[in-house]
C-alpha cells in the first residue's frame, strides 16, 4: 500500500506542477484550486508514505519517477 500512496503523490505532484502555468498567477480559478488541491493530496499521500518508508528511499523514488511522468 505504500508503494501506492507514494506514485498516487507522485501523480498529484506532477499535475499540480503542470497546472502552475495555466493558473496565471492564480488569477485563473479552476487551474488555481488544481494546483492546491494537488499539493495538498501529493503532501498528505507524502505523509502517510512516511511513516513506514526511509526518507531517502521515498525521496528517491519520487525524484526518479517526477521526472519519468
Amino acid at each position: 500500500m505504500t508503494y501506492l500512496y507514494l506514485f498516487m503523490a507522485i501523480v498529484a505532484e506532477v499535475i499540480a506542477t503542470s497546472s502552475l502555468k495555466t493558473a496565471e498567477g492564480f488569477t485563473k480559478l479552476g487551474p488555481s484550486l488544481i494546483v492546491v488541491i494537488g499539493y495538498i493530496a501529493a503532501f498528505y499521500l507524502l505523509s502517510l508514505v512516511l511513516r513506514s518508508m526511509t526518507v531517502g528511499i521515498a525521496y528517491a523514488i519520487w525524484s526518479g519517477v517526477g521526472i519519468i511522468l
